[in-house]
């Protein structure tokens, strides 16, 4: 587990947070500009000191102000990925590549540095230097290094921040994969919420040096009253569910929803194979009788949870589908009356599947 829970002034900013997650996966720092996240990552690599407070990793305590104990940065075995990469420009990729391995020769070898140039694409530029890359090579070689320091976390502080859309969507998917392909922990720090919905297994929701809520994030993201999200024009909710059937004469792939299933646009893999799909709240359509003779592909049986009244007028009405899954509809104060919408009411989700699309990369996921 990440135990952290540590209280710092940075001039007038005053950062109170406490949270526990899962080492294991990738935990995503998510809230706007100002919110705490960067301070919470330079506290837990121990670029920052708190003022008051304990941070511990698995077995390893880093902080424990109790104690007057601190371990420095360079004892922490954490790889960091900036915004910028930060490479050393006297240096060329190979040197960079191999910078963190110099300095982690008394850790045994977990990740190979063959595989690394593999996954990341990477092994043609080890001649190159860091003034002759794009900025998405950059980031690549960025987060190879950082691998390659055999670290037993990677932090990265927005790593996307810097780089134009389609160097965004390459970068992203590399992402997804990295976690598991290597087997180490992340904790990501961003304000996007596509690159949230894309990798994170855990959230932590930060405000004005605040935590807002934390946990899962099919949990928080299936909500209809998740501080920062559930209001946003963009809300949703998160399915992960296994492949039921591929129909590419169709155009369509179905999942396994319990009892139901959800037709998606094709999307290729094996049956069985687990994928994530984020579902928009204003793409929901909430009726009370099955509607016939209608283009909509996916008409669920579900029923209503709970309702939240937004700044905005709107009402979210959250919908489960099953035990595990959920949706969240968007309607208006008008629809909620007119229906008689209420916790405990039987209902049908109705979903268009060519709704489910994202060239982006940040609503149609492959997750295993």
């Amino acid at each position: 587990m990440i135990d952290f829970d540590a209280r710092a002034a940075l001039g007038s900013f005053h950062l109170d947070v406490t949270f526990r997650v899962p080492e294991a996966g990738t935990t995503v720092l998510f809230g706007p500009s100002g919110a705490g996240k960067t301070t919470v990552l330079a506290l837990l690599a121990g670029a920052m000191k708190a003022r008051s407070g304990r941070i511990e990793v698995g077995s390893s305590v880093f902080v424990d102000t109790a104690r007057d104990h601190f371990v420095p940065l360079e004892r922490r075995r954490l790889g960091w990925v900036f915004q910028d990469g930060r490479l050393f420009p006297h240096l060329t990729v190979a040197q960079n590549l191999t910078y963190g391995l110099k300095r982690r020769r008394e850790e045994p070898i977990r990740v190979d540095e063959g595989r690394v140039l593999e996954v990341l694409g990477i092994g043609g530029l080890l001649d190159r230097w860091p003034r002759d890359l794009s900025g998405g090579e950059r980031q690549r070689i960025a987060i190879g290094r950082a691998l390659l320091a055999q670290p037993r976390l990677l932090l990265m502080d927005e790593p996307l921040a810097s780089l134009d859309v389609p160097r965004k969507r390459e970068i992203l998917e590399l992402l997804a994969s990295i976690g598991i392909e290597f087997a180490i922990p992340i904790v990501y720090v961003t304000h996007s919420l596509a690159e949230l919905v894309r990798l994170a297994d855990h959230v932590v929701l930060l405000d004005r040096g605040r935590v807002l809520a934390h946990g899962p994030a099919n949990d928080l993201l299936g909500r209809s009253d998740t501080p920062l999200l559930a209001a946003r024009g963009d809300a949703g909710a998160i399915i992960e569910a296994p492949i039921a059937a591929q129909r590419p004469e169709r155009g369509t792939t179905v999942l396994t929803l319990g009892a139901q299933q959800l037709q998606i646009p094709y999307l290729g893999g094996g049956v069985g194979h687990r994928v994530r799909v984020h579902i928009i709240a204003n793409d929901v359509i909430v009726a009370t009788e099955r509607p016939r003779a209608i283009s909509v592909r996916n008409v669920l049986s579900a029923s209503v949870s709970r309702l939240s009244a937004r700044e905005d007028g709107a009402v979210n009405v959250e919908l489960a589908l099953s035990d595990e899954h959920r949706l969240l509809a968007t309607v208006t104060q008008e629809a909620v009356r007119e229906l008689k919408l209420a916790p405990g009411l039987p209902v049908f989700a109705l979903l268009k599947s060519v709704a489910i699309d994202a060239p982006a990369g940040s609503r149609l996921l492959e997750i295993s």
